[in-house]
């Protein structure tokens, strides 16, 4: 069967909607630091090579010592951190096949009351009303949701207790197999 490559753009809108609900889910009290923008940098989209990423984001770095992920995935670049009223998000590229595959914006929401459970709550609502009824789990310690749409996997991950909680959120592009490889 010959090679599907996909190339999957996300939308501006989707990013800048998923944007306003990330400004809205860090917001912890009744006052903020200013929201800022957080969406994939222009240029950026899933299917590309390292080198448009690289002339994409000229500020983009190599990572030192990149991680690895089931299916080849590599991640090999990071981005520059986004402020979000407060928390840091943090953008790694990860590449399989010479392509990118998967987007991960992690940030750190120690120190918060809640651990980011309300930045959490507040995605959750975001992933329901852009793509219906997500499929979710509760492990010890972690909490996540994913949905699907078209070749898009979106998923919502919290993890750690309230001292060492993490927010994660990832676009990835999904991979459909044939029952032959099952």
């Amino acid at each position: 069967m010959p090679r599907l490559l996909l190339h999957l753009r996300l939308s501006r809108a989707s990013l800048a909607r998923a944007s306003r609900i990330l400004s809205v889910g860090a917001l912890v009290g009744a006052t903020s630091v200013a929201a800022h923008a957080q969406a994939l940098p222009p240029g950026v989209h899933l299917g590309m090579t390292a080198q448009e990423l690289q002339a994409a984001l000229p500020t983009a770095e190599p990572v030192s010592r990149p991680q690895r992920l089931s299916g080849g995935l590599l991640g090999s670049w990071r981005g520059e951190p986004a402020p979000i009223d407060g928390l840091m998000f943090k953008p790694t590229y990860y590449f399989a096949g010479g392509e990118l595959r998967r987007i991960e914006y992690d940030a750190s929401t120690q120190g918060l009351p809640d651990g980011g459970e309300t930045a959490f709550s507040t995605l959750l609502k975001w992933g329901r009303s852009e793509f219906g009824n997500e499929l979710a789990a509760l492990d010890p310690g972690s909490t996540y949701v994913s949905w699907s749409s078209g070749e898009l996997d979106v998923i919502l991950q919290r993890t750690g207790d309230a001292r060492r909680a993490n927010l994660r959120l990832i676009y990835k592009q999904r991979q459909l197999r044939d029952a032959s490889e099952l």
